[in-house]
C-alpha cells in the first residue's frame, strides 16, 4: 500500500472516530489514534456475534448514524437537500429570529459572532440552545474561536497563536482543550478555530494566528489543537490550501500565487495532513489562488477538493470560507452571489458558509436549477448532503446520549 493510500484509510477511520466516538460520546466508542473505530461502511459484528443475536449483523455505531442519514436522505426533495448545505450568520442574541429562519429554510445551521454572544457564556448557552429541535438532526452552530485576536467569547483567555507558536506543542494542546471546553459549553458544537496555515513573515496577514512558522512546527501544534477538541467540539482546519505562502488578504482581495505543486506539498501541505490525520471531521476552504493548479480560488475550484480527498484522503465535511467575502474582493468574475453558490456546490463543498443573513430561496432554486440542467449531478448533492448529514446526526447524539443510535 502507498503512502497516501495509507494516510487514506487512516484519515477515513480518524474523522468518523471524531464525528461518532469523540463528539457524540456515546457508549463502546472511543477517541483517539489510527484505531480509534471502524470506518462508517465496516460492522462491528464477527462471525459468531452475528449468531449470537441472531440472522442480522450487528452493525457499528459509526454504520447507524450513516442508515440514518441515508434514510433522512431519501426523505428529501431536492430543493431540500440544496438547502441545508447553507451555514448563515443571523444577527442577535434574541433566538426567535433565527429560529424562523431555520425552520422557514431549512439551513443546515448558523454562524455565531459577536452580536449574538454578547453576554455571559450561560446566555450563550441558552440562546444556543433554543436552536437545536428534536428531529434527530443537531443544528450546526459554528463559531470562530481561535483565540487572541480571533475570539468571539468574553471568557476565552487562553493562550494563542501569537503565544503558541513559541511554546512547545503541549501548551497548544492545553489551550485547545480549555477552548474546546469553552464552546462546548457555550452551547457551540463547530469551532472553525484550528490555523492550518503557516507562514514565518510576519508582514502576512495570517501571520499572527499562525501556530506555527515553518511546516514541521506547525504540523506539531495543528495536531495537538485537534487531538485536545476532539470529545468537545468538531475541529476545522483552515484555511485549505494554506494562506500562508498567498500575499493579501482574502477578505477584500483574491490572493493568488504561482508557487509549484512541489513547492505547496512541502510547505504549505504538511500541517492540514497532520490535521487530517488527528482527526478534523471539516477542512475550510480559503479565497486563495494557486495558479499552478487552477485560476479559480480553491473554494470555487474542483482541481482542489479532488487534490484533498484523494491526495490527502479527507473524507469529512469540506465548507467554504464565507462566500460573501467572494463578492467584496472587487474581482467581476465573483460579483455574483448566485454564480458563486452554484460553483460552490460545483466544486465540491459540502457546507457554504455566509457571516450575513442572506435570502436563500434564490440561491437554492439557482443551485437546483444547475442540478436538472446536468450542470452539477445530483450524486454530488447527494454525497455532500449526507457528510452534513452524518455530521448533523453527531451532534444531534451527543445532546442526547442515552437515544437509540
Amino acid at each position: 500500500m502507498s503512502a497516501r493510500s495509507t494516510a487514506f484509510g487512516r484519515g477515513r477511520i480518524l474523522v468518523l472516530a471524531a464525528l461518532v466516538a469523540g463528539v457524540v460520546a456515546v457508549s463502546g466508542c472511543t477517541a483517539g489514534g489510527p484505531s480509534a473505530g471502524p470506518s462508517a461502511t465496516s460492522s462491528a459484528a464477527t462471525p459468531s456475534a452475528a449468531r449470537d443475536r441472531g440472522a442480522f449483523p450487528v452493525l457499528s455505531p459509526e454504520a447507524r448514524i450513516r442508515l440514518y442519514a441515508a434514510s433522512r436522505l431519501q426523505s428529501m426533495t431536492l430543493e431540500q437537500k440544496i438547502a441545508s448545505m447553507f451555514v448563515v450568520h443571523i444577527p442577535g442574541s434574541d433566538p426567535a429570529p433565527v429560529q424562523g429562519y431555520l425552520a422557514a429554510n431549512g439551513a443546515a445551521g448558523v454562524l455565531l459572532l459577536g452580536d449574538n454572544v454578547p453576554g455571559s457564556t450561560q446566555q450563550t448557552a441558552a440562546f444556543t440552545a433554543a436552536l437545536q429541535t428534536g428531529d434527530g438532526l443537531g443544528t450546526v452552530i459554528a463559531i470562530d474561536e481561535e483565540g487572541g485576536i480571533v475570539a468571539r467569547l468574553s471568557a476565552d483567555t487562553f493562550p494563542a497563536a501569537e503565544t503558541l507558536k513559541n511554546e512547545p506543542a503541549a501548551a497548544t494542546a492545553d489551550a485547545f482543550r480549555q477552548r474546546a471546553a469553552l464552546v462546548r459549553q457555550a452551547g457551540a458544537n463547530v469551532n472553525f478555530g484550528v490555523i492550518a496555515d503557516t507562514t514565518a513573515d510576519p508582514g502576512s496577514f495570517i501571520y499572527d494566528r499562525v501556530l506555527g512558522t515553518d511546516p514541521a512546527t506547525a504540523s506539531e501544534r495543528v495536531a495537538a489543537a485537534v487531538t485536545a477538541e476532539n470529545g468537545q467540539v468538531l475541529s476545522t482546519l483552515k484555511h485549505f490550501p494554506g494562506h500562508g505562502q498567498v500575499p493579501g488578504d482574502s477578505h477584500d482581495s483574491l490572493p493568488s500565487t504561482d508557487i509549484s505543486m512541489e513547492q505547496w506539498s512541502t510547505s504549505d501541505e504538511p500541517p492540514f495532513q497532520a490535521g487530517i490525520d488527528a482527526g478534523a471531521p471539516l477542512v475550510m476552504f480559503g479565497h486563495l489562488v494557486y495558479t499552478a493548479v487552477d485560476s479559480a480560488p480553491a473554494s470555487l475550484s474542483p482541481a482542489w477538493h479532488a487534490l484533498l480527498r484523494e491526495r490527502l484522503g479527507f473524507e469529512g465535511v469540506a465548507v467554504t470560507d464565507d462566500l460573501l467575502m467572494l463578492e467584496a474582493s472587487g474581482v467581476p468574475a465573483y460579483a455574483d452571489r448566485t454564480t458563486n453558490a452554484v460553483a460552490a456546490v460545483a466544486a465540491g463543498n459540502d457546507l457554504l458558509l455566509y457571516n450575513s443573513t442572506v435570502d436563500l430561496p434564490p440561491l437554492v432554486a439557482s443551485i437546483a436549477n444547475a442540478v436538472r440542467s446536468g450542470e452539477i449531478a445530483e450524486s454530488a448533492v447527494d454525497e455532500a448532503v449526507l457528510r452534513d448529514l452524518v455530521l448533523r446526526r453527531g451532534i444531534w447524539l451527543q445532546q442526547h446520549p442515552d437515544a437509540a443510535l
